[in-house]
């Protein structure tokens, strides 16, 4: 009975201290969904890096859950996707999370507990929430956005979360650029204040972005440094992480995300397609937000330029446009 009470006390020890300052973002036009995030949890290495913190369902949304946690099975997390996958909307998910907190850390209580959630509703229009306990270690607080989460607890103060909101929303490009330049907006000393004296934000950090068509367990981008050495700071380290792996994935261009174009949109089920002329398009499918294909054009030979959904349910779709040289385009459909 000691040994467990004792092996119970080292646990809570650990799952209290993890999880610093995270944001979990979707992208109204790719159906993008995406979570990032750093801690200065010495030892964090041995369960993954801080990337436990986030869940994702592709086409549907994400929970970012963290302070006090619980792990195997992160049970807090673990329900809020299940309440996500059953229909509920961000702001309902947090109200079963309060009611029903089921982590033994800090007495199931909900006080301590952080949360930020993103998801699409059937009309395809992203929802956020964000939810911090009042027992939550300061400095601790939350921001939402049109399409973003931040949250954060035992940091230096509010320039944190500031930082990585003006990062976000003051960078052009992707969804997993602007989330990069969302972790730089908070790459310094004590962004985590129990790194400070160490010099650095943080000591574990990851980036992950999923496409609507990606297996959840299979996504787009996956990046993850577990653990660095004192003095090292693991941002610069996701930072050069990230360039390499745009180099080596050859990331579309802005310019062919704006070339094109999908109208009516909203429609009754019949979408105009328009696609430049001298795009080498592999294939075309389109799948709901369970993930099951709904439409499917393998060879562009007797293209018409049309989309027909028109004997589908009403609701939201993705289209994939796959290009020949390996790149995949996602455009959100919405059937009236």
């Amino acid at each position: 009975m000691r040994l467990t009470t004792l092996l119970l006390i080292c646990c809570c020890s650990v799952l209290q201290s993890q999880d610093t300052f995270s944001i979990i973002a979707a992208d109204p036009v790719t159906g993008e969904i995406g979570a990032a995030g750093a801690t200065c949890v010495d030892g964090i290495a041995a369960f993954g890096g801080i990337q436990l913190l986030n869940k994702i369902i592709p086409g549907r949304g994400g929970v970012n859950a963290q302070a006090a946690v619980c792990l195997n099975p992160h049970i807090n997390l673990d329900n809020a996707i299940l309440q996500m996958e059953g229909g509920s909307s961000p702001e309902e998910i947090i109200a079963w999370l309060i009611e029903n907190d089921a982590c033994f850390s800090q007495n199931f209580d909900p006080s301590f507990r952080q949360y930020g959630i993103v998801d699409f509703d059937g009309s395809g229009n992203i929802r956020t929430t964000a939810f911090t306990g009042e027992n939550t270690t300061d400095f601790h607080g939350d921001r939402t956005g049109a399409t973003y989460a931040i949250q954060g607890n035992i940091l230096l103060g509010p320039e944190v979360l500031d930082g990585m909101e003006d990062g976000f929303n003051n960078t052009d490009g992707t969804l997993a650029q602007r989330l990069m330049a969302a972790m730089q907006g908070a790459n310094f000393a004590g962004a985590d204040s129990r790194c400070l004296n160490r010099g650095t934000s943080s000591t574990s950090s990851f980036l992950r972005v999923v496409r609507p068509t990606d297996d959840p367990a299979a996504p787009y981008l996956e990046l993850n440094v577990l653990e660095t050495p004192f003095g090292v700071e693991p941002i610069d380290s996701l930072q050069v992480l990230f360039d390499e792996w745009e180099l080596l994935n050859n990331l579309t261009d802005i310019d062919l995300e704006a070339a094109i174009e999908v109208y009516p949109n909203p429609s009754n089920g019949t979408y105009n397609l328009s696609l430049p002329q001298d795009l080498d398009v592999h294939s075309l499918t389109i799948t709901n937000t369970a993930g099951q294909q709904v439409w499917q054009l393998d060879t562009m030979a007797d293209w018409s330029n049309t989309i027909d959904l028109t004997a589908a349910p009403s609701g939201l779709y993705w289209l994939s446009i796959r290009l020949s040289a390996g790149q995949l385009v996602t455009r959100k459909l919405v059937k009236f």
